[in-house]
């Protein structure tokens, strides 16, 4: 029944075509704990949509509630783990900067290092990294 799909479970509903949607449906309607982990899933996604931390925080206890109590031990841990997180989940709210922009900078860095296979110094590795990801600009002629 869940044979390939996989990737619907973990694809935005957003990007979902028809086909898929209507799929997504039909398993859902079986009651099964894939399915519940996804509705879980998506009202988390939902913590980033509102107004303000005190409000954030509010949804965040109630999901938190359901995500522990809804016997399916992943996502349990997973809430578990927000928990321990807890005021850098909802440090969110103050900054709304997430993790992305720095894995982006960090891959770029890796890169970096395994090109040059090793640096001399601390130094030259931080040179490196503001010269990749610090976008400056030296308006050299060409």
């Amino acid at each position: 029944m869940l044979k390939k799909t996989r990737y619907l479970w973990l694809k935005n509903p957003n990007n979902l075509t028809d086909k898929q949607r209507r799929k997504l449906q039909s398993l859902a309607a079986y009651n099964l704990k894939t399915a519940r982990a996804y509705q879980i899933r998506l009202i988390l996604k939902e913590l980033f949509e509102q107004p303000n931390r005190e409000v954030g925080e509010a949804f965040l206890k109630r999901w938190s509630f359901w995500a522990t109590h809804s016997r399916l031990e992943p996502i349990i841990r997973a809430a578990k783990t927000i928990k321990r997180r807890w005021e850098g989940v909802l440090n969110w709210f103050d900054s709304m900067i997430t993790i992305g922009l720095l894995e982006g900078f960090n891959s770029l860095i890796q890169a970096a290092k395994a090109r040059a296979r090793g640096y001399q110094t601390n130094r030259n590795l931080i040179t490196t990294a503001y010269l990749i990801a610090g976008q400056l600009k030296f308006n050299l002629p060409t």
